[in-house]
């Protein structure tokens, strides 16, 4: 873990070192999933059988060990403890809520010369969500993907989900009947994403395929992107929590490792402007790793990955920040708006000490599928645009077309496009 401070002289170098660092997937797996690819290009059905026996040890013989029906996970919400069950049931319609009041409204007008415009949204007709199912199992994933697709109307939405010897998570299944998922298939990695992007036998190809996964899932969704569309290319998690000596030091060393804990490349940062206060949260963060389950993972990250930083006063943390431009941001700090309103680039950030991240994750409503890697500069969580394409129309009048068509003519013969010219002249005689 890197212990650094922005005034000393040489944090500048070391700083520019973490922000170019990736993280992400090397060489090697770019052209493993190049292979894969192509074998699921080539033979379809039958490499995946091979692919889903080498890596899951899951034999696929018939339609049972493919597909996981509708009415097995409506056995596994109905067997779920009331508890559990109480909180996918709340998390989904938090969720539903949020992402209902992000649907796009069509537009039609007709401008001051005559000339109807305006745009329309229609979702895409098949969407192929991945749920991971390795180091673990994310049902809440399957509802922040499901749901927004359904929201944006998506008609067929087709769930694929690596299953280690045939044996799925109940509270996935559990999920995927809350979300009303009638086609899982029991295969994962890069062949999922093929499977879905070119299509088999058995299988049915689909217009956009979202979701997280390992970086072979990752490399997939890159190199398939324009055969389908992609959410998003999705690296290691991150969180940058900016807090302020007011705070709970114990509080703030969860936060770190709730991120921490998904995986060794995941990476936390601390920025603060007290030097004991960083202290107090190291010396938690120590205490923590020794008492969590998963504890191994998250401290291969804190000490490959973590990073704490002074600064002089807390309003120093905002360019770091943009710069970092990091998946999660908390702002735990006495006027976290302040702050906010500074803040040009971040996945998706929390306001106030009583906001972690990980509320987030579960039953906030926003999504918690977010760009990674510095994306965050140019791109956005998942949402139902995901799911959805806008279409542009016009509808020119005699009139329009005479007002702006010599405009036209004359850019179209300047870029040495005559029959542009023509077909707009021919109607403007």
């Amino acid at each position: 873990m890197q212990f650094l401070k922005a005034s000393d002289e040489g944090f500048e170098t070391t700083f520019r070192r973490v922000v170019r660092d990736r993280r992400e997937s090397d060489p090697g797996i770019g052209r493993d999933v190049s292979a894969i690819l192509n074998e699921v290009r080539e033979r379809g059905d039958d490499a995946l059988v091979e692919y889903t026996m080498r890596f899951d040890d899951h034999a696929l013989t018939d339609d049972r060990d493919w597909r996981i029906s509708p009415e097995t996970c409506s056995a596994a919400y109905d067997a779920l403890d009331a508890g559990p069950r109480d909180a996918l049931q709340l998390a989904a319609d938090r969720i539903r809520a949020y992402h209902e009041d992000q649907l796009p409204r069509d537009r039609d007008w007709t401008d001051d010369i005559g000339m109807r415009l305006g745009a329309r949204w229609r979702p895409v007709d098949a969407a192929g969500l991945y749920v991971p199912g390795g180091r673990a199992a994310y049902p809440s994933s399957l509802l922040m993907n499901a749901i927004p697709a359904k929201v944006a109307g998506v008609k067929r939405l087709v769930v694929t989900t690596p299953t280690r010897k045939g044996e799925a998570n109940p509270l996935v299944l559990a999920a995927a009947h809350l979300c009303g998922i009638e086609e899982i298939w029991q295969i994962g990695g890069a062949q999922a994403i093929g499977a879905l992007a070119y299509g088999t036998n058995r299988i049915a190809k689909v217009d956009v395929v979202t979701g997280p996964g390992n970086a072979w899932v990752a490399e997939a969704k890159r190199q398939l992107y324009g055969v389908v569309g992609i959410d998003m290319v999705a690296g290691p998690s991150e969180i940058l929590v900016i807090a302020d000596k007011d705070n709970d030091p114990e509080w703030i060393a969860a936060d770190l490792l709730s991120q921490a804990e998904h995986d060794p490349t995941s990476q936390s940062i601390l920025i603060t402007d007290s030097l004991p206060f960083a202290r107090q949260v190291e010396d938690h963060v120590d205490l923590q790793l020794m008492q969590l389950a998963t504890g191994k993972t998250a401290r291969a990250s804190w000490e490959q990955h973590g990073m704490i930083v002074i600064v002089d006063q807390i309003e120093d943390s905002i360019p770091i920040a943009n710069r970092l431009a990091a998946e999660h941001v908390e702002l735990a700090v006495k006027d976290p708006q302040a702050l906010f309103d500074l803040l040009d680039h971040a996945g998706s950030v929390f306001l106030g000490q009583h906001t972690p991240e990980a509320v987030g994750d579960y039953v906030a409503g926003p999504n918690h599928v977010l760009p990674t890697g510095r994306r965050a500069r140019f791109a956005s969580g998942l949402s139902v645009l995901d799911f959805m394409k806008r279409t542009s129309f016009i509808d020119a009048s005699a009139g329009a077309m005479a007002a702006i068509g010599p405009a036209a003519v004359a850019l179209a013969e300047a870029e040495g496009l005559p029959a542009h010219a023509l077909s707009v002249k021919l109607r403007l005689k």
